[in-house]
């Protein structure tokens, strides 16, 4: 929250259970659309490059080639649940480009979200999550644009 008021960014921010580490489980919790609470996933390039943030909807699967592709490799994996939290320092459910601004992941955001005003993601710590413009959030966490679902 700090980040988007540094920034000048209006938000919302949402509660809900800390027990909830899914964007579905948010979006049933806030009675929002799936398409609208999204979700950080940790991706790993095979040759240790740098970390990719990936922001999808809940009612999205990423497609990691069409994902690698767009990033020019030519493979990508998933972190593991333990990964993402080793490599990110925060808990699944919780995982936010904004709380890892500076530290040097790559972020993303799957193509839809530029259709909606808005999206929800998390704040960095589960329990949290901020609704906000969308051409603002890619602004501040200095996002790009592909097609990865």
């Amino acid at each position: 929250m700090r980040v988007l008021e540094r920034a000048g960014v209006p938000y919302e921010a949402l509660t809900f259970p800390e027990s909830i580490h899914s964007a579905d489980g948010v979006a049933d919790f806030l009675g929002a659309s799936r398409s609208e609470v999204y979700k950080t996933l940790v991706v790993v390039r095979p040759a240790g490059g740098k970390l990719l943030l990936v922001m999808a909807a809940g009612d999205r699967e990423l497609e990691l080639k069409k994902l690698a592709t767009a990033v020019g490799e030519k493979k990508l994996r998933m972190a593991t649940q333990a990964e993402a939290e080793r490599l990110t320092r925060l808990k699944v459910g919780g995982i936010s480009p904004l709380a890892l601004l500076n530290r040097g992941f790559e972020v993303y955001l799957d193509r839809p979200a530029t259709e909606l005003e808005s999206i929800v993601i998390s704040a960095g710590r589960r329990g949290v999550n901020l609704r906000g413009g969308v051409g603002d959030l890619i602004k501040v966490v200095d996002g790009r644009v592909v097609a990865a679902t």
